[in-house]
């Protein structure tokens, strides 16, 4: 049997970096082991799979070299992009069902936007054991904001770093962080630092060994994440403009992520967006 699997490049900066997905069209005749083996043989961080839903336009799985998981940002967004450069679709709202719910996904001018759960905010975690996996010092911390766990779809460690310059040069102990993440049940570490330009919202980087993923150059849900931890912790200016967040430098592949949130009158999130662009990169026919 023949599959094609198509390679994007999705939160692509210009038409540089982003963070690389595997997208299968109409992949319904596959099993869940012919889905894990397609991920692992394709060797990205995820690896998307574009389904019919009795409940959505469209349903998607989506599968890490090792496991299925309940949502990827980055491998949505090239999942649609290349609906869209195939003409499947044009420029509209979307629903998606995945592991995480029902999801929106809106396209304008080129940029694709994926709604994210509301936010869930759960632990505060204690510094030293954070910052002996990062092989860093606790004043290395931003100390104005704490380290918790937070969701919009996927649970992930939100580590707050005081400079760009201390972010760019960790070299963590992912052993650690992948002993981490399952003692408080996460999918990963997401560092940023607030210290960036007035353009910018946040430079991040992102760890997830748990995945086999040790570093990932732009990660969507935890965006989202972030960005609802900035609102709950006053760090948002009020704006309609959308947010800008940068990640993959450190790792030689810029990327840009933007955000959006709508705020009630009690000053409550009634829904977040995460989006950017995405580039084609080639096609793959693997025999399976």
């Amino acid at each position: 049997m023949e599959v094609s699997v198509h390679t994007l490049n999705a939160f692509t900066k210009g038409s540089e970096g982003g963070n690389p997905a595997g997208v299968v069209l109409k992949s319904d005749f596959l099993t869940e082991e012919k889905m894990q083996m397609i991920a692992k043989k394709i060797g990205f961080s995820e690896t998307a799979f574009i389904q019919t839903s009795q409940h959505a336009d469209y349903k998607i799985r989506y599968f890490t070299q090792t496991n299925e998981v309940n949502l990827c940002g980055h491998a949505t967004i090239a999942s649609f992009h290349l609906l869209l450069s195939k003409k499947m679709i044009k420029e509209a709202t979307y629903t998606i069902e995945t592991g995480a719910g029902i999801l929106k996904v809106h396209i304008a001018n080129s940029k694709i936007y994926l709604s994210q759960t509301l936010p869930k905010y759960f632990d505060i975690i204690d510094k030293e054991e954070i910052v002996r996996s990062l092989h860093i010092h606790s004043n290395d911390l931003d100390k104005q904001l704490p380290i918790q766990i937070v969701s919009t779809g996927l649970r992930d460690i939100i580590i707050p770093i005081k400079k760009k310059s201390i972010l760019n040069t960790i070299h963590p102990d992912f052993n650690l962080i992948k002993q981490i993440s399952k003692k408080y049940n996460v999918d990963g570490y997401h560092l940023f630092t607030l210290d960036s330009n007035d353009a910018l919202t946040a430079h991040c980087r992102n760890f997830a060994p748990i995945h086999n993923i040790n570093e990932e150059s732009a990660t969507g849900t935890s965006t989202g994440a972030l960005t609802c931890y900035l609102h709950k912790h006053n760090k948002l200016p009020i704006t309609t403009k959308p947010f800008v967040f940068e990640q993959g430098f450190a790792m030689g592949t810029p990327s840009e992520i933007v955000s959006t949130l709508k705020i009630n009158k009690q000053n409550e999130i009634d829904m977040i967006e995460v989006g950017g662009m995405a580039t084609y990169v080639n096609v793959k026919h693997m025999t399976i």
